[in-house]
């Protein structure tokens, strides 16, 4: 049995429980539960704050545990990252007053800069060489410009409107970070098979993000210049039909590329073109 630590509340808890049903691992999440078991996989989910998780990972208290990278980073705990998951991604800036000059780093030299993060921050200070007073607040980080508590701060950044709202402008960013899946150094070989199967299924459902089969009827005379403009995996497959000047292409798009790729087959006379959403994906 593995016991994994995730966030008890929040877009993080929201994310990881989600993860976990399209893997197939169903838990329930009620508001007061502390712990809770899988139905379908030897697991429990141990619903604690973020800050937390790191530490219960490696004390041994969770076998795993899906926390942000800044969170992990900032902790500094004796865990492994396993593997990165694609969902809460943010960054951590430098931040300063909009209507301040700002002619590079050498700025915060002197300067007072407001925190939740001081470990991420201080030794980023020291690799760059600058000499600024660190001030470790909790919550509401953003507003300490205002009130003059500090001269700039150094924060989570997503969207950034919240730093428009405070009169604010991002002028370094020092991190990119996103959820991790972390471990516990000592896990027994029991576990570690456990953990390696989870894995796998996580990646089969991040490999099928943003990804589309598609399925159409092709010209054969249009057959190799179709196949150019098809960017799947591996060659796509061609099936043949009972019309003999037609075959069925199946292959797999991304997102991204999706409506540009569609609009050439048309234009190369491919027909009726279906597309299904993957939910998972073996590689």
């Amino acid at each position: 049995m593995l016991r994994i630590a995730v966030q008890s509340k929040g877009r993080l808890f929201e994310d990881s429980i989600n993860l976990l049903s399209e893997a197939d691992i169903k838990v329930s999440a009620g508001k007061r539960t502390l712990l809770a078991q899988a139905v379908n996989f030897p697991l429990e989910v141990l619903y604690l704050r973020d800050d937390d998780i790191p530490q219960s990972v490696a004390s041994g208290v969770a076998d795993l545990g899906i926390v942000g990278e800044n969170e992990f980073q900032e902790r500094s705990e004796a865990a492994d990252v396993i593997c990165r998951l694609g969902f809460s991604k943010c960054r951590l800036s430098l931040a300063i007053p909009k209507d301040i000059e700002y002619p590079g780093k050498e700025w915060f030299n002197g300067k007072k800069i407001a925190t939740s993060y001081p470990g991420i921050l201080s030794k980023y200070l020291k690799e760059q060489g600058i000499d600024a007073e660190i001030h470790v607040i909790t919550g509401s980080v953003e507003i300490s410009t205002s009130i003059g508590i500090a001269d700039g701060i150094f924060d989570i950044v997503s969207s950034g409107s919240t730093l428009v709202s405070n009169n604010l402008r991002e002028v370094e960013v020092v991190m990119h970070s996103e959820a991790v899946l972390i471990a516990n150094r000592n896990l027994t070989d029991d576990k570690k098979a456990l953990l390696n199967q989870m894995v796998f299924r996580f990646e089969a459902v991040r490999s099928a993000e943003d990804k589309k089969y598609i399925r159409m009827n092709a010209p054969k005379d249009k057959l190799n210049e179709i196949i150019s403009v098809l960017p799947g995996l591996k060659s796509p497959t061609v099936i043949p039909l009972a019309d003999d000047e037609w075959c069925s292409v199946h292959t797999v798009l991304n997102q991204k590329c999706f409506w540009e790729i569609i609009g050439k087959l048309k234009e190369l006379g491919a027909q009726g073109i279906l597309v299904t959403p993957i939910e998972k994906m073996i590689l």
